[in-house]
This record gives structure tokens, C-alpha cells and sequence, in this order.
């Protein structure tokens, strides 16, 4: 089944979905061990792991592409891919949806923030003007009805730069331009969250960034809020620098890190060592 289709019927099912966003294709095997149902490419953890840089726009259209790449051939659940601004202009945006869709993610974000664009949890953001916003949806969701098999997510960063008030207004002409998902970064209150769900019938995903600006809740107030999506987009990343911190540390004193490690045995199914030997085995001679 294409992967869009697989997300389609995710989100016509009732219930909250949790998705832990990945940054590689082995944490996005972890996701999909843990029994989650799709996951995400978070911008900011794939800048992060392939790049070492903040997210501040520095990997490339290319690098996105090609990581998103590597995430979708090693799982089976959705994944949803960062688009960022789509790259340019509303050209450069069809050109992203389709090479999204290629590389196989189920649904791909574009954004209204300016280039160099800035994680939606930072300082000094901007946003493009109203017509501009929504050029760049109504260009990403041709390319998905000219063909592209993926969905599209429109978010806007404008709550940070142009009050709440605006955000809406945005968010309401993202879904008329035909947006299958909704994303307003950044609301600051539960208040806030509740006017986003009810400002459009479609699907609205929640940002849970442990720190962030937005209130962390459990999921089954977010699902009252309306929400159909809560995403995790650093969670995975947190764990696993503050782990491999504890790791170095724990060296640099002199001491083995067993107890911190998964065993050599599971470290090797993790990665995939059984199922890649169960493969070989059919084609040895004998």
C-alpha cells in the first residue's frame, strides 16, 4: 500500500495518534519496534545528527531528501518528511512535494516561515506575507493532485511574529487551499490549542516539544482539544545525546559503560544482524 494511503486511513480512524519523531533510519526502526503507528523527520533532529548544526535552514533540500530517503526504506509505518519552505518558489515547492512523495514519505510540511528559516521553538523567526503563505500550499497541494502520492501538512510559525489572532486566519486559508493537515506552531496556552482545532475540520497536529512554548499535555486532553496528531520532535534526539553523554563520561572516568549498553546481542537484533542471516541463509549452496 503507498505509504500516503497507509496515513489517510491512520487518521480516519478515531483517536489521538502519537508519533515520536526520527532523524535516521535506525531511530525510526526503534519507532516503528515500539509499536508506534507512522513517525515524523524532524528538521531539527536530522540537522542536527547528519549535520551536527542547529537548525537554522543549513542542510539542504538535498540532504532532507536523501535522509528521508534512507528513513522510508527501513520502515514500513508512514513516515511524515520536513519540507521546511519548500525550497523557494512555488516552482521549487512542487518540485520538494514530488521528490518527497519518491523518496517515499507519506506527507510532506511546508511552512511560511522566510529563508533561512529557524526551529519553531527559537527567537527570531519571520514569516512571509499572507498571499505569499498561501501560494506556497495551494503549489504544494497541485503537485499532490497532479499526481504526487503524499499528503500535504501547511504550517505557519505566524503566532510567534503576528499574534494569534493572524495565525488563524492563516491556518483557516491553509485548509481552503486544500491542506490535508493542519500545524500551528507555538500556541502558548491551552486556550490557544482549543481555537486552532476548532478553526478547521481537518486534521491538526499538536507540537509537544519538551521546553518549548507550548503547554505539555498527556494525550488524552490533547485528544479532547481535538487534536488527531501529537508529535514528539526532539524527545528521541534528547534521550539519545544525554545517553551518549553518560556513555563518554562514564569512560572518560576509567569505568565500563555495561551497565548503560544494551547487550552485544541485542545491539545486533536492533540493527537487524537475525533477520539479514535468515535472508542469507535461503541462498547459501547446501
Amino acid at each position: 500500500m503507498v505509504a500516503a494511503e497507509t496515513l489517510r486511513r491512520l487518521l480516519a480512524r478515531p483517536g489521538l495518534l502519537l508519533m515520536p519523531c526520527c532523524f535516521d533510519a535506525l531511530s525510526a526502526k526503534l519507532v516503528e519496534r515500539a509499536g508506534f503507528p507512522l513517525t515524523f523527520m524532524s528538521g531539527f533532529a536530522v540537522s542536527a545528527a547528519r549535520l551536527g548544526l542547529p537548525d537554522t535552514g543549513l542542510a539542504s533540500f538535498g540532504e532532507m531528501r536523501d535522509q528521508a530517503r534512507d528513513i522510508c526504506g527501513a520502515v514500513s509505518i508512514p513516515v511524515i518528511g520536513d519540507g521546511d519552505t519548500g525550497y523557494g518558489n512555488p516552482v521549487n515547492v512542487k518540485r520538494t512535494v514530488r521528490e518527497y512523495a519518491r523518496a517515499g514519505l507519506a506527507c510532506v510540511m511546508i511552512e511560511d516561515q522566510r529563508w533561512p528559516k529557524r526551529c519553531g521553538h527559537t527567537r527570531g523567526k519571520r514569516v512571509v506575507a499572507f498571499e505569499e503563505a498561501v501560494t506556497r500550499i495551494r503549489a504544494a497541494c497541485d503537485a499532490r493532485d497532479e499526481g504526487a502520492e503524499i499528503l500535504i501538512m501547511a504550517r505557519t510559525d505566524a503566532r510567534a511574529t503576528h499574534g494569534m489572532e493572524e495565525a488563524l486566519r492563516r491556518i483557516r486559508a491553509f485548509d481552503e487551499a486544500g491542506a490535508d493537515i493542519l500545524f500551528l506552531e507555538g500556541p502558548r496556552s491551552e486556550d490557544e490549542m482549543r481555537a486552532f482545532c476548532a478553526a478547521t475540520g481537518k486534521p491538526c497536529m499538536a507540537n509537544m516539544v519538551e521546553g518549548g512554548d507550548t503547554p505539555l499535555m498527556p494525550p488524552p486532553r490533547l485528544e479532547a482539544l481535538g487534536f488527531r496528531i501529537a508529535a514528539y520532535p526532539l524527545t528521541l534526539l534528547s534521550a539519545a545525546v544525554k545517553a551518549m553523554e553518560t556513555a563518554l563520561a562514564t569512560l572518560a572516568a576509567g569505568r565500563e559503560a555495561g551497565d548503560l549498553l544494551l547487550s552485544f546481542a541485542e545491539l545486533r537484533e536492533r540493527v537487524g544482524f537475525p533477520a539479514y542471516d535468515a535472508e542469507a541463509s535461503r541462498y547459501r549452496d547446501g
